[in-house]
């Protein structure tokens, strides 16, 4: 409990250890080994620790879940296990943006806007390791199939829309969780798939009699050819103004009832029992010019789909991008990614320990006062008085030194012998980089 108090106060710690010097931490840098291995947390911990404290949809009819993995670099730890390629941004041309690693699939849940709040916060509600055989986005899947199972918490019997980026698209993902009618899927895709319409039989008693397999793609739908595309089923035209003032024009167009190639390995997937929206988003600048060369385009899928309108689509694929703040957040402040183990349980423990510190300082919102530097006082979000992560973080360390911590007191015992004389262990041995391409691959 004292550690992730300590994160919780500590924003300009560089290390792990160094949570040790944060007041409401009393114990030596050697406990904080101790809590990690001591911690057992199970998938659900958190998100059933959170669930008396969930707020509520109102401005919306449904609860908002986003999924995403983000990479954990760990290029030079030879002996943790499991490491495999993972992404990497590298800002110098032709390098490949790829390093040595592990990843993190992340749900969380994606707040309502609320007054005096920024919007860039999330509530962490579940976080898991990929191992290397194993697909991201299924996991991801599973851990919205494992929420809504759950009856302690409210998203089993509620309208539930999950949403996540193009590599969610496809139809192993999409079919994952067709088997909850409360729930929806929403997706990115490129601009180079190709859909179909639903076959249409022009004499449905003829094709009673037709003899052979059943009919079930139409038209060619290309995303990159807008000759192949007929013309939308509902259109909407909102208009908004961003941060700095400036005036948009954004077209959303959707296309009802289409449908996608299924898979027949390793498994069968049937995706033309599964029908879904096409929607396309383009947004216009004042001048009537594109502010962005390429449309958005979505795929909403789930049977309850037609309960969201287009502006609910819209703004509910737009709050997707605060995962994002949540990880560099995590990662700046929270430190993450900096935890050098070569023990892959510990690490995961240790983001646990992140995601649980972060939803405590969402807890702490309503009690924590802006505490701007001098060189932010002039910044719209101050003027404002929008709080964020960074300033809860900030006035953490008051906050619990005025409620105080249930955690009892360190006590010395004894002092301990240490290690024999004359022992030495083993090195850890050195572990192989896995790469999946090499996967199954033939020995030479």
């Amino acid at each position: 409990m004292e550690l992730v108090d300590a994160i919780c106060s500590n924003p300009n710690a560089q290390s792990i250890v160094e949570y040790s010097l944060t007041p409401c931490f009393r114990r030596s840098y050697s406990t904080i080994f101790k809590a990690i291995n001591e911690l057992k947390w199970d998938d659900l911990a958190t998100a059933r620790l959170l669930a008396p404290y969930l707020p509520r949809p109102r401005q919306r009819p449904f609860w908002l879940l986003g999924v995403d993995v983000t990479p954990q670099p760990r290029p030079f730890a030879h002996t943790l296990p499991d490491r495999g390629m993972v992404y990497s941004p590298n800002a110098i041309k032709g390098n490949k943006p790829v390093t040595i690693g592990h990843q993190y699939s992340t749900t969380a849940l994606l707040l309502e806007a609320e007054e005096g709040l920024s919007s860039s916060w999330v509530l962490p509600l579940m976080t898991r390791r990929v191992a290397t055989d194993e697909d991201k986005e299924l996991v991801g899947s599973r851990q919205v199939d494992t929420l809504l199972k759950d009856d302690k918490l409210p998203f089993a019997k509620s309208l539930c829309v999950e949403v996540g980026d193009s590599s969610y698209s496809k139809a192993a993902c999409l079919h994952a969780n067709r088997h909850h009618a409360h729930l929806v899927t929403m997706a990115r895709v490129r601009g180079t798939r190709i859909f179909y319409r639903q076959a249409v039989a022009d004499d449905p008693e003829k094709a009673k009699q037709t003899v052979g397999h059943p009919t079930w793609y139409g038209q060619r739908f290309a995303l990159s050819e807008a000759e192949s595309w007929h013309q939308p089923d509902e259109q909407a035209t909102v208009r908004e103004t961003s941060r700095r003032g400036k005036q948009y024009r954004v077209e959303i167009k959707a296309w009802y009832n289409m449908l996608m190639p299924g898979k027949h390995k390793p498994e069968p997937l049937p995706m033309h029992r599964y029908p879904f929206t096409l929607v396309q988003i383009v947004r216009y600048d004042a001048e009537g010019k594109l502010a962005c060369k390429r449309p958005l385009w979505l795929i909403v899928i789930g049977k309850r789909r037609r309960e969201l309108s287009l502006l609910d689509i819209y703004e509910a694929y737009g709050q997707r991008y605060n995962l994002e703040h949540f990880f560099r957040f995590g990662k700046q402040k929270l430190l993450l990614a900096s935890f050098q183990t070569p023990e892959a349980v510990r690490e995961e423990t240790w983001c646990q320990l992140v995601h649980l510190a972060y939803a405590q300082l969402w807890l702490a919102r309503h009690v924590s006062c802006t505490l701007p530097r001098p060189w932010e006082r002039n910044l719209p979000a101050m003027k404002n008085r929008l709080v964020s992560p960074t300033l809860v973080q900030r006035d953490f360390g008051r906050i619990i030194r005025q409620i105080g911590t249930p955690a009892k007191p360190p006590q010395r015992r004894f002092i301990s012998p240490g290690r024999p004389k004359g022992m030495t262990l083993p090195p850890r041995p050195y572990q192989k980089v896995i790469v999946k391409s090499q996967q199954g691959a033939k020995p030479p």
